[in-house]
């Protein structure tokens, strides 16, 4: 058996920014060369960041990519890292000479590279091309047909990239047939609840399948809509896990793992080989060092624990808003806290993201708020020192309403409108990001006012239902004094009890609670979880246990609020299927769910 030093470098590159993620592959190199790394990997699409959507198209990204790998090649040598070998996503294209009709303009591809003294010496690109979820990669790319291996210290070292893993045949299936004694996959997975445990299983049977080590590199970070959770690992040729990073931070994942040497027989070259899916891999060798290293003495391994499923919800939410808000250039948030739970897990997401001196928060009570709706809000400002202020509504609303005859749902709506008036005030005065507060029960049924509560540049909670949110309330509180990373050290409960034991309401008129308009949550919720993210229709609806009347009536109203989403800002994602680039619906259509 041979020995090799790894280190998996889980970082937060920022989609376009090549020179700072460039600069983000020297840094980790360097510290992957100080743990006496024999190999560094990078996740996919390091250079560029990802997703890049429609960027691919453009030549002059594709090129600014190449350039941008050529430039970090040459920048590791002359920083004394040319010895290193490094194994980086980015973006790249396939020369063709003739441009066909339904191919991607310029033919971009999903690729990784090896870099090693100053000079790419190989390149491939990712093979399956997910067109499902959030992906639209078979509309972008085109698909790479090569299984590199790189003969690395006495161990033949094989390179796939993300989806090439979760499919089938393609490269995966030939490394068996390489001998290649670890697999590297390069990634770029977004996190959905309990996709880690999905994840773990996945890489145990690939290893097993390829018969050798695996070795799985994630992104982590936010980026619009998504959030990479990291959660990097490494697991034997039995599928037996031997190294786990933690999820939601950066980190390096350094790890000894004693391989099978190389065949010495195998020549440097390509050979065309039959994948299991039907096409047709060349398996590409090199040697970049023959020979296995003395024998030396193994680091302790990293096995984190995984985070419980609310923790992970959790450190999504934070993760992607604190990533929207800086890596858009916002120092600073503004929301509404109207002393409800929505705003107040808000308000909390934000302090933990970005620090409570970031978040401005107003306080806007009308003729219909309770005296209990300012002081608990302003307690939850206490408790986290908060910056605030209150600008009572009721002055502009009689205003407004003496110049317009406005009745029924149109008067309530006024009310909301002219809070959000206050906040994009306030946002184009200071420069503060409006945060907004609608959760994904809301959302779906159409109960939240357009250009009112829905007004703002970003949803912290748009895919929690609102037993989630109230789930997600109770764990933070629990949380005081806890040493995960992604958490505000608050010196209390940072949310007043009062908040989440009180009744919803939108206070838009006398009295008003949530139920009046809307079945209890504990029983909606779960209707909507069937019908929006698991695509169930009226009758499978019924079958599963939800009362026929309710369906229908829940059908409606979902159906019905499709434009009102449509103009919702992006929130982070973390179910299986979210408003936005997950679920994607036509505006106008007159189907309609019936028996």
């Amino acid at each position: 058996m041979a020995q090799l030093r790894i280190a998996l470098a889980q970082v937060n590159p920022t989609v376009g920014d090549l020179d700072g993620n460039a600069g983000l592959i020297v840094e980790w190199t360097r510290r992957a060369a100080d743990a006496g790394a024999h190999l560094v990997a990078f996740p996919e699409m390091m250079l560029t960041g990802y997703p890049v959507e429609d960027l691919a198209l453009r030549s002059s990204f594709v090129e600014a990519s190449q350039r941008a790998l050529a430039r970090v090649a040459r920048r590791l040598a002359d920083e004394g890292l040319g010895g290193v070998p490094v194994v980086t996503g980015y973006l790249d294209r396939r020369t063709v000479s003739l441009v066909r009709a339904g191919q991607p303009a310029g033919s971009p591809q999903d690729a990784a590279a090896w870099l090693h003294g100053g000079e790419v010496i190989t390149r491939s690109a990712k093979h399956h091309l997910p067109n499902y979820g959030v992906f639209d990669e078979y509309r972008i790319f085109v698909r790479g047909d090569r299984l590199p291996v790189v003969r690395l210290h006495g161990v033949d070292v094989a390179t796939v990239v993300c989806e090439d893993l979760w499919q089938d045949g393609g490269p995966v299936s030939v490394a068996d047939t390489a001998n290649a004694g670890l697999l590297l996959a390069i990634n770029a997975s977004p996190y959905e609840r309990n996709k880690d445990d999905v994840r773990l299983d996945l890489c145990a049977e690939r290893a097993r399948e390829a018969g050798c080590a695996l070795a799985y590199v994630n992104m982590v970070g936010g980026q619009d809509e998504l959030v990479f959770d990291g959660d990097s690992i490494v697991v034997g040729a039995d599928g037996a896990l031997l190294a786990r990073a933690p999820q939601f931070v950066e980190h390096l994942l350094v790890t000894d793992l004693a391989l099978p040497e190389a065949d010495p027989a195998s020549e440097p070259g390509r050979r065309p080989v039959d994948a299991l899916d039907g096409t047709t891999i060349t398996i590409d060798r090199q040697i970049l060092s023959a020979e296995p290293l003395p024998a030396y003495d193994v680091a302790p391994q990293t096995l984190a624990e995984p985070l419980d499923d609310l923790a992970e919800a959790y450190g999504a939410l934070v993760l992607g808003t604190g990533d929207y808000i800086r890596k858009n250039g916002f120092g600073s948030v503004v929301l509404g806290l109207s002393g409800g739970i929505d705003s107040a897990l808000v308000a909390t997401i934000a302090a933990d993201a970005i620090g409570p001196d970031s978040v401005h928060v107003v306080l806007l009570p009308s003729r219909y708020s309770s005296e209990g709706s300012v002081t608990d809000a302003e307690e939850l400002v206490k408790r986290q020192g908060l910056h605030s202020s209150i600008v009572p509504i009721r002055g502009m609303v009689d205003a407004f309403e003496a110049e317009l005859d406005l009745h029924g749902l149109a008067a309530e709506n006024l009310q909301a409108r002219i809070r959000a008036n206050i906040w994009m005030g306030l946002s184009n005065e200071h420069g503060h990001l409006v945060l907004t507060g609608g959760n994904k029960s809301e959302l779906a049924t159409g109960y939240s006012t357009l250009y009112g509560d829905s007004a703002g540049g970003f949803g912290p909670i748009k895919d929690l239902t609102k037993t989630m949110v109230w789930a997600l309330a109770r764990w933070r509180n629990e949380q005081t004094g806890s040493d995960l990373p992604f958490l505000h050290p608050f010196a209390q409960e940072p949310i007043p009890q009062v908040i989440i034991d009180k009744e919803p309401s939108a206070e838009l008129r006398p009295d008003q609670k949530d139920v009046d308009s809307l079945p209890p949550y504990d029983v909606l919720d779960p209707l909507l979880v069937d019908y929006v993210e698991r695509d169930m229709g009226r009758d499978a609806l019924i079958a599963a246990g939800h009362d026929a009347a309710l369906v229908e009536r829940v059908i409606r109203l979902v159906d019905l609020a499709e434009y009102k989403r449509r103009q919702y800002p992006p929130g982070p994602k973390i179910t299986p299927k979210n408003f936005g680039r997950d679920r994607r619906l036509p505006i106008t259509s007159r189907w309609r769910e019936r028996c």
